[in-house]
């Protein structure tokens, strides 16, 4: 099968799934700036998704961010000066707690879960799970920018899904994993050594993706050159070189992203 047509497969799936959202207000998590909402979603299978929301307080539109999840079992709620200035919503994908029935993700495991074919590896669904988040956040009549923030997830989403403005990218998952195979995929490949695992893989590597990408993109790096093939596949992309000092790279990232969707950049730090 080919790229497009794997990719194309994967949105017709989708577009034959109602979403059949259900929202439900959290108020330990609601103050007077912000409604906080837990969120469920059904995506590819089907499978229902979970996810949080948070909608600032005012007639809007306010700008969106969609907060692509992380590689781990719990999703963190996103942080409060997020849900200050954007409708944010935190998508979790099929394993991940609050979304693992019926499926509850192994770590380590995931990574490799099905990867012996591209149609039965885990991540089809979890990508599917990130459209059907972008899907939900683009459609609500109280946004207008938006901005998608993560790992390849994110890149993948702002290529599948136009509407988004901004795109920051850090902590790639896919990116050269034949030059850099996470521990993970080092120990499933010398238990079962087949070459069908790359061809599996090659459906998600983010340089292919890149193309698909409009929204102004920036690389989140602490080395510049890893980045080269994929800096190449977006030759308008901005690269940020991380310090892993947590105040300059925590402002320098929101900043960044508030330019490009018109908010005022805020510190997580008391200076």
């Amino acid at each position: 099968m080919s790229f497009d047509d794997y990719w194309d497969a994967v949105d017709d799936e989708l577009a034959r799934l109602p979403a059949r959202p259900v929202l439900e207000p959290v108020p330990s998590r609601t103050t007077e700036d912000y409604t906080s909402y837990d969120v469920w979603l059904t995506s590819a299978g089907p499978y229902r998704i979970f996810g949080n929301l948070s909608v600032p307080t005012g007639p809007g539109p306010f700008p969106a961010l969609l907060e692509t999840p992380r590689y781990g079992s719990v999703n963190q709620v996103s942080h409060h000066n997020e849900k200050l200035r954007y409708v944010v919503f935190a998508v979790t994908h099929r394993g991940q707690r609050n979304a693992d029935t019926p499926f509850a993700a192994a770590y380590p495991g995931l990574f490799t879960h099905g990867i012996e074919s591209p149609e039965s590896y885990v991540y089809r669904g979890i990508v599917a799970d990130c459209l059907r988040g972008a899907e939900f956040l683009l459609a609500r009549p109280d946004t207008d920018r938006a901005g998608v923030v993560g790992d390849d997830l994110a890149l993948i989403t702002a290529a599948r899904r136009t509407g988004f403005t901004a795109l920051r990218v850090a902590e790639p998952l896919f990116y050269r994993v034949s030059d850099r195979p996470p521990e993970e995929l080092a120990d499933h490949l010398r238990a079962h050594p087949s070459a069908q695992v790359w061809e599996t893989l090659s459906y998600f590597d983010p340089v292919r993706h890149a193309p698909g990408v409009g929204a102004t993109t920036l690389l989140a790096t602490d080395d510049g050159s890893w980045y080269e093939p994929l800096a190449d596949a977006l030759p308008d992309a901005e690269i940020y070189p991380l310090t892993h000092e947590d105040a300059a790279d925590n402002d320098g990232l929101d900043a960044w992203l508030a330019g490009r969707l018109g908010v005022e950049p805020m510190s997580r730090f008391v200076r």
